[in-house]
């Protein structure tokens, strides 16, 4: 049962109160209320919480430089710059027409404010801090082991008997089939990647429907507007599935019948995350990383259910979506599972309690008092949300230098808020003593091992920094970026379009040659829109960039 002079007097005062959040956690006492388990997590989260300050101060002033040197960025102006009038291809076939490129102005410019030097940079810092921030635990970690006596529990563990779990010993009477289970696997992984793809197939179909509205403003808006209403349905498909992946992998687990709790526990967790992770980073993978890659070119294009052109990124880069896509997933589930979840649906069940309490006039004895509360269901969900954010602070913070605060921001309240809950909202668990975070620890370490190479990758392939480094120091004249805007993109002859592929009606007349993003050879040479030598070129600085982040890491 709850200690009423405890929760009330020490650890509301102390711990779970909102006005105490620039404090340290009292560890010790959590610990000595509710167990090594719980402690160890809440002294992870505060370690965690606490090593997010520096590059959550560092992100911001590399969003600040963005900002403050935009407007000297040569290829935003070139992109701006109505003088140039470069004409562009249409997004699709027969219906869309011809536009200019300054009418993707303000993407360029705010493609810039997280695509720029100091984002490389901090991109390397951060793959710097996510080793620190782990061996930090580690010491912290064995601090607190000898604190609190644990130093002999692996021996006892060694000597403690194997107790198997009572579902295990019925389940061997029932010869379950465990080919199910890898049938179930495959399901889940086929339902996630079917929600990527219907996803982009969405914004395939409404980019051609839409391009047919003849208000000119709002033709100029399709981009975005269906990049915009993509992102908020993947972020929906996210929150949705993720509770469904919840129960399919304990599903999952109880089909493989693990012989101990602990092996259980072990397994549920890893089937849960990698579940979970899969359902949360498939769609910023598939932005990031294939986006645009397979779309092919004018007169050439790759199509789906037969009409249909795959994707394409906008001239400035797929970086400026990525950075959408990760923004609005990453606050929106933190948003919407912190506050619907776990503050209104606690709040609206207290208030029920409350107008129970006023019609008994009888006080109630703490054992009815704690027989009303949410039974405890285990720290797994609370570590679950905490690695799913960590991975989106270390994968991808490349196109998103803004993620480390607003996790920082996110975690200063969860905190108070899981104390609140513990106190408050759900009964006393018994007491489970552990030595350290258990297999936690290595999935954090494989994130962390995994964001040196996605990192490098949104850097080399998804972002504009290696072929705007290559054409200023390889084929700029004056060894400036002026003339990039026009060296990155290729040209078509428009009387090469296949029959029924060229826009039906054009607002700009006397179009001869239109451009498109990517590097190959033009019309009037004898290998035309063949892959030309600088694609190749800037194709090799990407992967030597790949290698020389791996390195220097």
């Amino acid at each position: 049962l709850h200690d009423v002079s405890i929760t009330d007097i020490l650890l509301h005062d102390e711990w779970a109160n909102y006005g105490v959040m620039h404090k340290y956690q009292p560890v010790d006492l959590i610990r000595k209320y509710f167990g090594e388990q719980i402690g160890f997590y809440f002294a992870w989260l505060g370690v965690y919480t606490q090593l997010l300050i520096p590059p959550s101060v560092l992100g911001i002033i590399v969003f600040l430089y963005g900002i403050f040197t935009v407007d000297t960025n040569v290829p935003s102006q070139e992109t701006c710059d109505d003088n140039l009038n470069i004409t562009m291809c249409p997004l699709c076939d027969g219906v869309c027409d011809y536009w200019r490129l300054s009418t993707v102005c303000s993407l360029a410019r705010a493609s810039y404010l997280f695509d720029n030097g100091a984002t490389v940079l901090f991109a390397i810092f951060m793959s710097l801090w996510a080793a620190c921030f782990l061996e930090h635990w580690k010491r912290r970690q064995m601090c607190l082991k000898h604190s609190w006596d644990l130093t002999s529990l692996e021996d006892q563990e060694v000597l403690k008997p194997l107790c198997l779990r009572p579902e295990y010993e019925e389940a061997l009477q029932e010869k379950k089939d465990k080919v199910k289970a890898q049938i179930k696997k495959k399901v889940c992984i086929f339902v996630t990647f079917s929600a990527v793809f219907g996803v982009a197939v969405y914004r395939i179909c409404m980019l051609s429907v839409w391009s047919m509205n003849p208000d000119p403003e709002a033709k100029a808006s399709v981009r975005m507007t269906v990049t915009t209403t993509g992102i908020i349905l993947n972020m929906l498909v996210v929150l949705v599935l993720e509770e469904v992946y919840g129960a399919i992998a304990v599903w999952l687990t109880e089909l493989e019948l693990p012989k101990t709790t602990e092996e259980f526990e072990e397994r549920l967790i890893v089937k849960s995350f990698f579940l979970k992770s899969m359902n949360a980073f498939a769609p910023i993978f598939y932005v990031a990383f294939f986006k645009g890659r397979f779309a092919g070119r004018p007169g050439d294009y790759v199509y789906v259910f037969g009409d249909y052109r795959m994707e394409e990124c906008a001239p400035p880069g797929c970086l400026i979506e990525l950075c959408i896509q990760l923004s609005m997933i990453m606050l929106g589930k933190q948003l919407i599972q912190n506050n619907v979840f776990e503050v209104l649906i606690p709040y609206k069940r207290e208030s029920e309690n409350n107008e129970e309490k006023e019609e008994e006039k009888r006080p109630k004895q703490q054992l009815d008092k704690d027989y009303v509360l949410e039974p405890f269901e285990g720290v797994g969900s609370e570590y679950m949300e905490m690695i799913i954010q960590y991975g989106f602070v270390s994968l991808f913070v490349a196109s998103f230098p803004l993620a480390p605060a607003f996790a920082l921001l996110n975690n200063v309240i969860e905190i108070r808020l899981d104390a609140a809950k513990f106190v408050t909202e759900i009964r006393r668990p018994d007491a489970v003593r552990c030595k350290d975070i258990g297999i936690w620890y290595n999935i954090l370490c494989g994130i962390s091992k995994f964001s040196v190479i996605t990192n490098a990758f949104v850097i080399s392939f998804t972002s504009e920094f290696v072929p705007r480094m290559i054409y200023q120091y390889m084929y700029s004249t004056n060894g400036t970026l002026n003339g990039y805007t026009d060296h990155s993109l290729s040209y078509f002859n428009v009387s090469n379009f296949p029959p029924g592929t060229a826009p039906t009606t054009t607002l700009i007349t006397g179009v001869s040659t239109c451009r498109y993003k990517d590097y190959r050879d033009p019309p009037w040479k004898p290998d035309a829109y063949t892959l030309s030598k600088e694609y190749w070129s800037v194709l090799a600085a990407k992967l030597a960039f790949v290698i020389f982040f791996q390195v220097l890491d």
